[in-house]
């Protein structure tokens, strides 16, 4: 990006991993946890996704990093008290500039004064504002778990979020409340004050490789990793879809549902039972067996000659468009060593005879399957050209979802 006089090195970062915040001020509000440290990284990547980013801190957090760290992490002087510029109302007042405060860390003693609408530090004033205003709140909190658990705590946890104000966190680890993961506040954030376009559609997505037993130890597979449905996971939840992802890998975001399968039968079965209550999308994004095999109940002896005998598995999708005619699904189709123009003509057969509302096809010679990035192509059902995306399959991810959003009418957003 081109370097404009006069402007911060930080800025030189801005929307280096997307564009999912660009345009949005947040208000990073620091207080007194030994997790303040954590507090320049996590501004930083609030950046690289776009945003403009001022910090506050108060006079306890001060102890523990010092304001020119957060000057340096945003970019933006840092605000250490309330002076005439009523620092409070310009970004949290009925016409201030900010989108979100987020306090983080969080100390017990803040969460109290807020659920108490004490306001003697620049964070609670902060606070107090931006509630009064109606404006966007979050809170992640960092301390030890006992001073977590002590009931008047847990009754103000209790009542901030009674006025809408969402809480990210904590984890409780080794006897601490310890502050969530940079990844898990960021993606909460994204998902507050960012592209909503999914908000209220309940989404169920297939992920990864099924497993067919051999025996009790043997399973026979294939080289899919997952890598794909979980970026897909993240990114309908991070605009606002209510997510279920089915797999046999764990994803460790608390807010998106996960289902273990292992066979595609398993898989099979899970969809079709979770799929009863009530879903608007559908993403086979796993790579399902074609085939299984009849289980042995022991371990196969090693050095015996061995004849499998292979039987075809259910197909998922067809059983799925026959049950909810209504349901919106999009398909994969994956295939290798052939041409682009075959590919293609594979997948448009594949969406016709199954009845998909899209299709991404890819050809795994060389990427795709257990890789970090892709080349995919997306076909709509009632469109005739195709939408080609290369890169990242986080990029991929953001690509297909934004071309997910348009399978939807308009006037459903």
């Amino acid at each position: 990006m081109p370097v404009i006089p006069n402007e911060h090195p930080t800025i030189w970062i801005k929307s280096t991993r997307s564009e999912s915040l660009k345009g949005k001020t947040i208000v990073l509000a620091v207080t007194g946890s030994i997790a303040a440290v954590r507090s320049i990284e996590l501004a930083r990547e609030f950046i690289r996704r776009g945003a403009d980013v001022h910090a506050i801190i108060s006079k306890a957090a001060r102890d523990i990093i010092n304001p020119m760290a957060l000057h340096y992490a945003t970019g933006n002087e840092v605000i250490t008290d309330i002076t005439g510029k009523v620092e409070h109302v310009e970004f949290f007042g009925n016409m201030g500039r900010a989108d979100l405060l987020l306090i983080a860390p969080a100390t017990a003693n803040t969460i109290s004064k807020v659920a108490s609408g004490i306001d003697d530090t620049p964070v609670t004033t902060f606070a107090t504002t931006a509630i009064g205003a109606g404006k966007p709140v979050m809170i992640v909190p960092a301390m030890h778990e006992d001073m977590y658990n002590h009931p008047a705590l847990l009754e103000n946890i209790e009542k901030v979020k009674g006025w809408k104000i969402d809480l990210i966190g904590p984890r409780i680890e080794e006897g601490i409340a310890k502050i969530a993961s940079n990844d898990d506040i960021v993606l909460e954030v994204e998902r507050k004050i960012g592209d909503n376009s999914l908000c209220g559609k309940k989404i169920l997505i297939t992920s990864g490789a099924t497993a067919e037993p051999v025996d009790p130890i043997r399973i026979m597979t294939n080289r899919a990793s997952g890598r794909t449905g979980i970026v897909l996971a993240l990114e309908a939840y991070r605009k606002g879809g209510d997510v279920t992802i089915v797999h046999r890998n764990k994803m460790e975001t608390g807010n998106i549902k996960n289902m273990f399968a292992e066979s595609a039968e398993q898989m099979t079965d899970a969809v079709l039972s979770e799929l009863k209550k009530g879903y608007d999308l559908l993403i086979s994004a796993a790579a399902i067996s074609d085939y299984t095999l009849d289980t042995a109940g022991s371990k196969i002896k090693s050095g015996q000659d061995l004849t499998i005998s292979f039987k075809p598995t259910r197909k998922l999708i067809k059983e799925s468009r026959k049950a909810y005619p209504e349901l919106k699904i999009v398909g994969f189709k994956a295939e290798a060593g052939i041409e682009k123009d075959e590919l293609l003509k594979r997948a448009r057969k594949t969406l016709d005879d199954t009845e998909l509302d899209m299709i991404v096809a890819n050809e795994v010679s060389e990427k795709g399957m257990g890789t970090e990035d892709n080349n995919i192509h997306i076909i709509h059902a009632n469109k005739d050209e195709t939408m080609s995306v290369s890169g990242s399959k986080s990029k991929i991810a953001i690509e297909l979802i934004d071309a997910i959003v348009k399978i939807f009418p308009e006037d459903k957003h």
